[in-house]
């Protein structure tokens, strides 16, 4: 709890950024419900403070505030889940063309890293892990458009889908295959526009068919249980 206290006056942002974190990963699935007093114990603050960091999360969509019942992390629908591709098939091509353009070598090593630790990640049967890298390459590509209303809009459609993916889902499969990344890297590597809006574009195409919707997604582990195995985040 020591590192929670270095700052105390943003602990609601970092109880929120710890949260977000474990929903990323799918250590806390939709649907999962957010008790103040279990997470004010795990944590060891007051529920004022957690009351705040779930304010925050229901800003980012993340969390849900229902009177009287409490907070839920969210559940998309399957309409939602197809909205969220839609306009992703949209924009980050797009992205992905500025990119190519911007792209210099310190960019490509720090993107090549992200897919290393992908799938360093997947190998090891972590992959709520893997999804999470797999989300920060699609925003460090909207990020080298230079767009910055892009980017924040990107984050927040790869935050979503990641609550889409815990439901809908294979979780076996890897949505985000090595060879899609890589063809997208190469592109951009490569100043190649044509090719960088293409691969994306692909690549957003074979996320919507990678969904299935028969399978329901496996039963939550406890609260505890899902912030306790967090790595650490630094406050």
């Amino acid at each position: 709890m020591d590192a929670f206290r270095q700052d105390a006056e943003d602990l609601p942002g970092t109880i929120a950024v710890r949260l977000a974190l474990a929903i990323h990963e799918h250590r806390l699935l939709p649907g999962t419900k957010l008790s103040e007093d279990e997470v004010g114990s795990i944590y060891g603050v007051s529920r004022t403070l957690v009351r705040a960091a779930l304010l925050q999360l229901s800003h980012e969509q993340l969390v849900v505030l229902r009177r009287n019942r409490g907070a839920f992390v969210t559940q998309p629908t399957i309409k939602e889940a197809h909205e969220v591709f839609e306009v992703r098939a949209l924009l980050e091509p797009h992205c992905a063309r500025a990119a190519a353009a911007r792209t210099t070598p310190a960019d490509t090593a720090r993107l090549q890293a992200i897919i290393d630790h992908e799938h360093l990640a997947r190998d090891a049967g972590e992959n709520g892990i893997a999804m999470r890298l797999s989300g920060l390459f699609h925003i460090e590509v909207a990020r080298l458009s230079d767009q910055r209303t892009l980017v924040e809009f990107i984050a927040h459609l790869v935050a979503r889908s990641s609550l889409i993916f815990a439901l809908y889902g294979d979780q076996e499969g890897a949505p985000c295959s090595k060879a899609s990344h890589h063809a997208i890297l190469h592109a951009l590597a490569y100043h190649d526009a044509d090719a960088a809006e293409d691969q994306m574009r692909r690549h957003i195409l074979a996320l919507v068919a990678a969904l299935n919707l028969r399978n329901p997604p496996a039963a939550p582990q406890t609260l505890r249980e899902a912030l306790e195995t967090s790595p650490g985040l630094a406050p």
